[in-house]
């Protein structure tokens, strides 16, 4: 029987060691995924979107409602960020909402993971900003800076 050549077999055995090596991750984590984030359920009854789409898809809805609330006017709460803060905002040990320098934050929880950069909190609250209401409980409020703008449309002034 005729050897093959040495460099043929070491490539075959790489494939062969490389195929095997590829296949470990999803026979080796059968059953729930552990090395997934594990993100705390929202607060409404549903989501806007599929759980799946939403996972998939929630960067583009943003920035499609940034696009058209920035850019044309249209206030559509469907995908709107506040509404999302709102069903998702994950208590900390005093039972406020964390903030998003908080790894518990429910954004952070797949960014870090993903290691993606949220510039979102860069301009916008990452937790909803809760105020007392009259009979005595806490309530979402607008962030000051919501405010601030509405007051600079209305009398014709820059905001500051």
């Amino acid at each position: 029987m005729k050897r093959l050549p040495m460099r043929f077999e070491a490539t075959i055995a790489t494939l062969m060691t490389a195929a095997v090596l590829a296949m470990l991750p999803v026979t080796g984590f059968a059953g729930d995924p552990t090395w997934l984030p594990k993100l705390p359920r929202g607060q409404g009854e549903a989501c806007v979107a599929d759980t799946d789409w939403m996972r998939r898809n929630h960067m583009t809805a943003l920035m499609h409602q940034r696009d058209d609330t920035v850019r044309d006017g249209m206030r559509d709460k469907r995908f709107s960020l506040k509404g999302c803060l709102d069903c998702h905002a994950v208590e900390g040990a005093d039972g406020k909402p964390v903030t998003a320098a908080s790894p518990r934050h429910f954004c952070r929880s797949c960014h870090d993971y993903a290691a993606v950069r949220m510039d979102c909190f860069e301009c916008h609250a990452s937790r909803p900003e809760m105020k007392a209401s009259a009979a005595g409980g806490l309530i979402p409020a607008r962030p000051q800076s919501f405010d601030t703008a509405l007051r600079a449309q209305e009398t014709g002034r820059p905001r500051q």
